[in-house]
């Protein structure tokens, strides 16, 4: 059998209000990630991964840091026909620009036009995971499907966020409802306290998805939405297949990992994706060598920890520290530290996420945090320990807690209270972190008696 001609579109022109502060300056796909990466890094390592190696991005929404990221980063062979070309909203079939995700693709068809692929595999540009398409696009053809749906189970009280998928009882592949949203679902047979999610990830037939996009381009009563409109339009037709994603096998994964999925669409799913990377068996694996997540690296030396004022230890416990960091005598706890971060003499940073070039002054507490780029915290001050301070400062706190920091944002310098609950915290130490402290400190000293020792010995 011939090998099918296959096509990616990643929509990436996502305006992601509910990532505020952290989308007030770029896309959703290019917010940064796990130190080093972006969110659009993920679908596009998975796309590459699986051998497809012709793609373009959907972009519309305070695209230039993400065109920047993709112009920097993702380059292949034109010589042998691969691409990963960036494209914006251009107005090709009317004066609107991108009125949903369907219309984004329907206004670009074009590029379906001019790679004439046998399939398209579409994809969000904003989900944290490993997937090898292949294996989805191979059922997809064998199924004789139109289109073809991946699904991940979700909890039953998470069925207002998601596409909800009803699986045919006849045949476990083909899709029998498709509800985007609904304020309840039934649960699966096998399972009642979940349903089957869509993850926003589709493979078509691509004359068929061409068509369904003109018809929908034509209707009235359409939101222009893959999951809302397209998607139920197949199901109406009886050619819509569903895959599970448990099915899928990945090179190096492991049974902790290998099904991992999340939608960081809210500050709370983006804190929570962080912290399953840091636990020393994490819940999803970025050292996976055999499935590697790319991206650009950061031109910048090793991080660095070091001895700070009065010889306080540089620290980091269950953390990720990307290049260029330096931990001066600062204690960093359940954190990710992105490129560039320098946290000075006796700062602690707590459960946070940290990004490029974030300076955490001497003696600092950042707790329960992300700070986005370029952020200056001043020295004594607090992030994360009062909510109603960090508000009444302009700082945006979620309903769990999290405080979060916008680029660039000023923090003011701290008064005399401030650092007072600075110091009261500090000499809080966790018991892990003193024991390890005091462990540094033992080693140091044992290391310098047998210095001394030798030297006597010399003298002698």
């Amino acid at each position: 059998m011939a090998l099918k001609k296959v096509l990616s579109i990643v929509l990436a022109g996502g305006e992601g209000n509910r990532l505020m502060p952290l989308t007030a300056d770029r896309a959703k796909p290019a917010v940064p990630f796990a130190g080093g990466y972006r969110l659009i890094d993920f679908a596009l390592s998975n796309l590459v991964n699986s051998g497809y190696l012709q793609l373009v991005v959907l972009t519309q929404y305070k695209s230039h840091s993400l065109d920047r990221h993709i112009s920097e980063t993702w380059r292949m062979s034109t010589q042998l026909g691969n691409y990963v070309a960036s494209v914006p909203a251009q107005q090709r079939v009317g004066k609107s620009w991108f009125l949903g995700s369907a219309n984004a693709i329907y206004q670009s068809l074009n590029l379906i036009h001019d790679a004439n692929p046998d399939i398209v595999v579409v994809v969000g540009a904003d989900h944290v995971y490993r997937m090898d398409f292949q294996q989805m696009v191979q059922q997809h053809i064998a199924s004789g499907a139109k289109a073809t749906v991946a699904a991940v189970r979700q909890p039953l009280n998470m069925a207002n966020q998601f596409g909800v998928i009803e699986v045919d009882k006849n045949d476990a592949q083909k899709i029998s409802a498709f509800v985007e949203k609904p304020a309840e679902t039934e649960g699966l047979a096998a399972d009642p306290t979940q349903f089957l999610a869509s993850m926003g990830n589709y493979v078509f037939d691509a004359d068929a998805l061409v068509e369904a996009l003109r018809i929908d381009a034509e209707r009235l009563d359409t939101k222009h939405d893959m999951g809302g409109d397209i998607i139920p339009y197949f199901v109406g037709k009886g050619e819509a297949g569903v895959y599970d994603f448990t099915l899928n096998d990945i090179p190096g994964s492991t049974e902790r990992d290998r099904t991992y999925w999340r939608d960081v669409g809210t500050i709370d799913s983006f804190y929570d994706a962080h912290m399953d990377l840091i636990s020393p068996v994490p819940v999803f694996n970025l050292y996976n060598s055999e499935w590697p997540i790319y991206t650009r690296q950061s031109i910048a030396p090793p991080a660095k920890f070091v001895r700070g004022e009065n010889n306080t230890i540089g620290t980091a416990l269950d953390s990720i520290v990307a290049s260029g960091a330096v931990i001066s005598g600062a204690i960093v706890e359940g954190s990710v530290l992105s490129n560039d971060v320098y946290a000075e003499s006796g700062s602690r940073i707590q459960d946070s996420v940290l990004m490029d070039k974030v300076r955490v002054g001497e003696g600092a507490v950042v707790k329960r945090a992300i700070i986005d780029k370029n952020v200056k915290i001043p020295a004594g001050a607090t992030i994360g320990l009062d909510a109603e301070f960090d508000r009444s400062r302009g700082f945006k706190v979620t309903e769990s807690g999290i405080t979060v920091l916008a680029k660039g944002q000023v923090v003011p310098e701290p008064d005399e209270s401030e650092l007072a609950m600075a110091a009261e915290y500090r000499r809080s130490l966790p018991d892990a972190i003193r024991t390890a402290t005091e462990g540094f400190a033992g080693l140091r000293e044992a290391a310098e008696h047998v210095t001394r020792s030798q030297a006597s010995s010399v003298e002698v």
